[in-house]
């Protein structure tokens, strides 16, 4: 019995730091290729920085990690409605701002699904899980 959801072999903390990372970097990489002198173009980046800082919490504080991971789910969901104004500003064209709204609606979407899954595993097997942990900390 495995004590925490993985997706792809990797642990939900795990995927956070990739998230938050990617976030970032997208951020500062738009603002760059694009010139923009606009703080809201490192929007990603300001959603990115969060998820990061909560999925390497939620692995160096193992016993917070319920309140990281929320905290965490939190932004996803953010990243969800700030990606919506896609459809609002889609019939201008397509571009540098639309494309990460674009981006921000299919990977927030994507990540807060994986965060409902993990949320949804652990309450079906919390009684086995705390078992196995309480073994553990027994046998220590």
């Amino acid at each position: 019995m495995r004590t925490q959801y993985t997706v792809a072999g990797q642990s939900i903390p795990t995927i956070t730091i990739s998230y938050g990372a990617f976030l970032i970097i997208w951020g500062i990489i738009i603002s760059q290729i694009s010139e923009s002198n606009s703080i809201t173009s490192y929007f990603p980046s300001l959603l990115g920085a969060p998820l990061l800082l909560s999925g390497i919490l939620a692995n160096a504080i193992p016993e917070k990690r319920k309140l990281w991971m929320h905290i965490a789910a939190t932004f996803g969901v953010l990243s969800i409605l700030g990606g919506t104004r896609f459809f609002m500003v889609v019939g201008n064209g397509f571009d540098y701002a639309s494309s990460s709204m674009l981006m921000l609606l299919i990977t927030g979407s994507i990540y807060t699904y994986i965060c409902v899954q993990s949320f949804i595993w652990f309450r079906k097997n919390k009684e086995e899980i705390e078992a196995l942990r309480k073994d553990d900390d027994e046998k220590l």
